[in-house]
């Protein structure tokens, strides 16, 4: 067993205190890419697109910006949209849960029955799981409408906050990276 690039930790009882730590510090690397509210809701930033071409440039540009405020977004729209389908909404915190142990907060490759599933694997199984799931609750209709209506708000959003203060980091250009310029 090769131990290259890891720290060695005791053995002892610590290893669920230990798990924890890591999870923590996962979970506010993964918000860490969140950005400012405010930011995100500038009201000088707000404006008309000059065309098409400009409106589908804001998209591209703030969808890779505000990514993660995105996904808290529609989540937050989902959630909401399931407090009347407690069925519904069990099955979403369970399916929350599930995704957190087995795919956010994961350090290991996950091995089942002595083979190593790939992460996207896992990505792909999760995310179909989750929707059927969710769809064999009888609330069809309500989540699609509410991650329709969550998409619109997205959309709507990118394209009328402008980019002239985002500015896009060179160094992450492939990942999506934008960080704000020094003239806002």
């Amino acid at each position: 067993m090769t131990t290259y690039g890891t720290i060695p930790t005791s053995s002892g009882g610590g290893t669920n205190l230990e798990y924890l730590s890591r999870a923590k510090a996962r979970i506010k690397s993964g918000l860490g890419t969140r950005r400012p509210w405010k930011e995100m809701f500038n009201l000088g930033s707000v404006d008309f697109p000059h065309g098409v071409a400009d409106a589908f440039s804001r998209i591209r540009t703030n969808l890779g910006y505000f990514r993660m405020n995105y996904a808290i977004i529609v989540l937050i729209i989902l959630f909401l949209s399931l407090l009347w389908q407690p069925v519904s909404l069990i099955v979403f915190v369970v399916m929350m849960v599930v995704w957190l142990f087995l795919y956010f907060l994961r350090d290991e490759p996950l091995v089942i029955f002595h083979r190593t599933i790939d992460d996207g694997v896992v990505l792909v199984i999760l995310s179909v799981t989750t929707i059927v799931l969710l769809l064999l609750t009888g609330a069809t209709m309500n989540i699609l409408s509410s991650i329709l209506i969550g998409l619109a708000v997205v959309v709507v959003h990118a394209v009328l906050r402008n980019t002239h203060d985002l500015s896009l980091d060179d160094g992450s250009a492939e990942a999506g990276g934008y960080l704000a310029s020094s003239s806002s």
